[in-house]
């Protein structure tokens, strides 16, 4: 009768330490916080494998509450999920502070390409000045036009500057660039056809 009652004191005490096993629900609620700064700081952009990973993990010790809070009470055990929360919240600090850095990193060389846009554009607008009408009256229309459109695409660049979309400005900035340096090539090739033209017709009236 001794032996029983002990293993039944045994027993219960044993039930009543694996009943108190609760859900981590602040655990979660801190790393759920964790991952969402991380997306705040441009991490699915600039760290998107990391973060992906993040998720991965976040997604893994929702389903291992899940799968937890399906047992009976007495057999449910959190420690799986406490390890993984505990390991989202490390590592959505490394990867927000690796974003951060990579972002400004984008928005240092976005604006870069921006000043090259415009510096490039500039050129181009001098060059048009001294662009040959000659006959062809068409085509530095068609010249001028394409200039005013890299002129209006610049404030898209400002546009995207200002709404953070660092990668979006550097890819619009580029490519008005290249389209001056080509409208450029254009006018020079013109300017140094009539150069050799009028050379041309200056040897023929030496004659």
């Amino acid at each position: 009768m001794k032996q029983g009652f002990i293993c039944c004191m045994v027993v219960s005490a044993l039930a009543l330490t694996m009943g108190c096993a609760k859900p981590p629900t602040d655990k979660l609620a801190a790393a759920e916080k964790a991952a969402t700064e991380a997306r705040a700081a441009g991490a699915p952009t600039y760290t998107a494998e990391d973060f992906a990973k993040l998720e991965g993990m976040l997604t893994a010790a929702k389903n291992e509450i899940a799968e937890q809070d399906a047992k009976l009470a007495l057999l449910r055990d959190y420690g799986k999920a406490e390890q993984l929360l505990a390991a989202i919240e490390t590592d959505a600090a490394r990867v927000n502070t690796e974003a951060a850095k990579k972002k400004e990193e984008a928005k240092i060389a976005a604006i870069q390409s921006q000043r090259a846009a415009q510096e490039a554009l500039k050129t181009t607008q001098e060059l048009i000045k001294k662009a040959p009408v000659g006959k062809d009256r068409a085509a530095l229309q068609a010249i001028k036009a394409d200039a005013q459109g890299l002129t209006a695409s610049l404030s898209e660049v400002q546009t995207a500057l200002d709404a953070g979309d660092y990668q979006a400005a550097q890819t619009k900035a580029q490519t008005i660039r290249e389209k001056s340096q080509a409208v450029q090539a254009e006018i020079q090739r013109a300017m140094t056809k009539v150069g050799a033209a009028k050379a041309q017709k200056g040897k023929q009236g030496r004659k």
